[in-house]
């Protein structure tokens, strides 16, 4: 029997993620159409060689638009990429292989936020 996303413990939800850090690129929206463009600029506390926040206990707090996956949120958030353990979980799926976006892309604070589209990507994992 499948375990409730409710019955999950803090520890145990932390530990679906498979720390792609996909959740941490910055996202584009077209205000016209909502679709979501992906670019290679990550967040930038972001270490970009183990895909980990720097500060992620006080993460939300730094970082106003940073979004804390939860059970009870992360059904409904529509930019998760399939390739996110939350989501194959979510979805009934087996938990992706990590492909992580480590050494992949750059930090916020080498892009200007007027440069933000020339960085959309189209991520093949994504």
């Amino acid at each position: 029997m499948k375990k409730k996303l409710s019955d999950y413990t803090e520890e145990e939800w932390e530990a679906v993620c498979n720390q792609c850090g996909k959740c941490c690129l910055i996202k584009l929206q077209d205000d016209d159409t909502d679709d979501i463009y992906y670019t290679d600029v990550v967040c930038k506390y972001m270490d970009m060689k183990t895909c980990k926040c720097t500060h992620y206990a006080d993460r939300c707090s730094l970082v106003p638009t940073c979004l804390k996956l939860t059970p009870e949120n992360v059904d409904r958030i529509e930019w998760m990429p399939p390739s996110c353990a939350y989501r194959a979980l979510i979805e009934n799926r087996p938990k992706p292989k990590r492909l992580s976006i480590a050494k992949r892309c750059i930090s916020e604070t080498e892009v200007t936020e007027d440069e933000l589209e020339d960085h959309i990507i189209d991520w093949p994992d994504l």
